[in-house]
């Protein structure tokens, strides 16, 4: 059985999807499955064991870059790579127009979500196959029950991102993800510069990565006080690096949900979304919200309050610095 999966991002999402994955292989032996991701996101699919064949997909390079001679080249590879094969199935589970799109112009029939189950109602008006799922499950369970309703099997309650855990020697090193893209999301500088100086207290390294030059900038401001700034790296490189950490502080950004998926001592800080739909959760990692201001989950990317209106901004990251060490160091103890 041949099966194209249609996730193009983010990396939360992309992270999200890697059980389903692993479900089809387990329920349905020696299928065959490809994934349709963006550029930027395919070595997260090809880390799978599982996923035979990754086809990359540049829609955020080329609508910037729609003039370009170059875009329209690789545009058309793109599609007569989509096209080469002729599917069982296309699993959208993405559920937006765009991803739609690119389920129907693969060959085969397509599924998604229904209409009421949608990121955006009208790509469900694109499949010949539909589920709807309740929105109000984690992003984790609404993927696995999709695949189970197109394919037609029973999963178990058992989480299987499909990723090779630990290789690499554990070191005494807590990585910081402090990047992400909504300003309602980032976790107050203080609070991360006193878990840095907490980390360091009790003996360990604290390394702090960054991608985008406004976060270079951050990471440079919470090392101050201590801790290691990273070089720019890779993503399989920043892989290499989480995997030999004892520990993971983040916030809901899609480099957390790649460190649960390989199976890291985490511990998630969670402000204006929602840890019931996007939650961290498993064996050595956790979740940790505020319960205290009525606006929480607010799912909007600015906050209603000012920064002269709190002692912390945003207001809904009020968990202190200590209890978060806290809850890592007892995470990294249920590992050992």
């Amino acid at each position: 059985m041949k099966i194209l999966i249609v996730k193009l991002s983010s990396l939360g999402d992309v992270v999200h999807t890697l059980p389903l994955v692993s479900d089809i292989l387990k329920y349905r032996r020696g299928a065959v499955i490809d994934w349709v991701v963006e550029d930027q996101f395919s070595d997260i699919p090809a880390m799978h064991q599982g996923v035979s064949m990754v086809i990359a997909v540049a829609f955020r390079r080329w609508r910037k870059k729609w003039f370009c001679v170059r875009s329209w080249i690789e545009l058309w590879s793109f599609l007569k790579l989509l096209r080469s094969k002729k599917y069982d199935l296309i699993i959208d589970g993405q559920g937006l127009l765009k991803s739609a799109l690119v389920a129907t112009l693969a060959r085969g029939p397509a599924g998604g979500f229904g209409f009421h189950s949608s990121r955006e109602l009208i790509s469900s008006l694109f499949y010949t196959q539909s589920a709807e799922i309740k929105r109000e499950l984690h992003a984790i369970v609404r993927l696995r029950i999709l695949g189970e309703k197109l394919l037609g099997y029973s999963f178990s309650s058992e989480l299987d991102f499909g990723l090779v855990h630990r290789h690499e020697m554990k070191t005494k090193s807590v990585m910081f993800f402090h990047g992400t893209t909504w300003p309602s999301k980032f976790l107050p500088e203080e609070t991360w510069m006193r878990l840095s100086q907490l980390a360091i207290r009790d003996g360990f390294q604290v390394l702090v990565p960054s991608g985008t030059d406004s976060e270079f900038e951050r990471a440079r401001r919470i090392v101050s006080r201590g801790g290691e700034l990273l070089p720019r790296l890779s993503l399989n490189e920043l892989v290499k690096k989480i995997k030999g950490c004892a520990g993971i502080i983040t916030v809901d950004t899609g480099l957390g949900h790649l460190a649960q998926a390989l199976g890291v001592p985490t511990v998630a800080l969670f402000g204006p979304t929602d840890p019931k739909l996007t939650g961290i959760s498993g064996n050595n990692q956790l979740t940790l919200a505020s319960t205290k201001l009525p606006c929480i989950p607010c799912l909007k990317r600015d906050c209603m309050f000012s920064n002269d209106d709190c002692k912390i901004f945003p207001p809904c990251f009020s968990v202190t610095p200590e209890k978060t060490w806290k809850t890592l160091q007892k995470q990294i103890q249920i590992e050992s």
